[in-house]
């Protein structure tokens, strides 16, 4: 096998996503380009740790799964973390616990680190909705809601200034010259869904190494499982109000120039062309079109309380988070 190692680090927390789990290993196991090895970090769960090291103790050489605790606080920042600091590869991949890969996701990131200055890679993240389909008035603008690639990235292999976790790769280097994902601002488990500690670190990477380049291949696909319960309104107001918390968090940390970078063009162009969108589908009676302008609407204004509240108890010394160091793993 040509070109650098790949460790792909896949977190887990729960037992009720135990056969996604193992589809998630089963897809690093059939890619095209072989994996180095697959990191399984569980997240402060002994008993999901213990069953999943009994089902991957003999993994054969060619595709080695290694099952970690996490070595740090509860959440998935830490649990990356570990997987970080225990990886062996060049490159170090994530995937989501409940996502499959396509059979070409590593080639694809491995042929983009052919050029030195590329630290960061990411790929396409595609709902794979719970009904069957997706609901009616849920626009794809707000499908990083259910942690998936949204309407309005650019397309191709382009720069980016931030990759999105669930389908992200970066060099070892990259953790060397920035540290590791921030503790206090991502995921925990089932509370609040927070989010952005991959736009902090890659923000975070760019001013640490000013000639690093970031990117996303839109052909290294992963395909995402969205539940149930993620395909209501809840759900998705809940979530826009946490990414506001989240941005305030990150703009707080980096300035809001740069932490609000990317969203100034998204709530500027994309959002109002994805109104006028479902306006215009609602005149001419197609289904949901009403529904998807208004839920960009109130995603927009739910988001912007959150970003306003986060705001507010950030100068209050509210809620702050940590950026670790990464030791590097002992290579054989």
């Amino acid at each position: 096998m040509s070109g650098p190692g790949i460790s792909v680090v896949i977190c887990a927390y729960t037992e009720d996503r135990w056969e996604d789990i193992l589809a998630a290993v089963s897809s690093v196991r059939a890619q095209s380009r072989p994996a180095l090895e697959t990191l399984l970090v569980v997240d402060h769960n002994e008993t999901l740790r213990e069953r999943l090291a009994k089902e991957y103790k003999d993994s054969s050489e060619g595709s080695v799964v290694r099952v970690l605790a996490n070595a740090g606080p509860r959440g998935l920042s830490a649990g990356r973390n570990t997987g970080i600091a225990a990886a062996r590869g060049e490159i170090v991949a994530f995937l989501d616990d409940d996502a499959v890969a396509e059979r070409d996701w590593l080639r694809h990131f491995a042929e983009a680190y052919a050029d030195e200055r590329v630290m960061a890679v990411g790929g396409r993240t595609v709902p794979v909705w719970a009904s069957g389909r997706r609901p009616d008035w849920f626009p794809e603008e707000f499908d990083w809601v259910v942690g998936c690639t949204y309407r309005g990235l650019p397309r191709g292999r382009v720069r980016v200034r931030n990759v999105l976790g669930g389908n992200a790769s970066f060099r070892r280097s990259a953790f060397d010259a920035a540290g590791g994902f921030a503790t206090g601002i991502g995921r925990d488990g089932d509370k609040r869904p927070l989010g952005c500690e991959e736009t902090e670190l890659c923000i975070r990477l760019s001013r640490a190494r000013p000639e690093a380049v970031l990117l996303i291949d839109d052909r290294a696909v992963i395909h995402h499982r969205v539940p149930e319960i993620r395909e209501h309104f809840r759900y998705f107001r809940t979530r826009a109000y946490a990414e506001g918390l989240s941005k305030a968090l990150v703009a707080r940390s980096v300035g809001a120039g740069k932490g609000l970078e990317s969203e100034r063009r998204y709530a500027t162009r994309v959002l109002p062309a994805g109104v006028a969108r479902g306006l215009r589908d609602a005149l001419l009676a197609r289904p949901g079109g009403a529904g998807r302008a208004g839920a960009i609407v109130a995603g927009v204004l739910t988001a912007a309380g959150g970003y306003v509240v986060g705001s507010v108890r950030a100068r209050r010394g509210g809620p702050t988070f940590r950026v670790p160091a990464v030791e590097v793993a002992a290579r054989e």
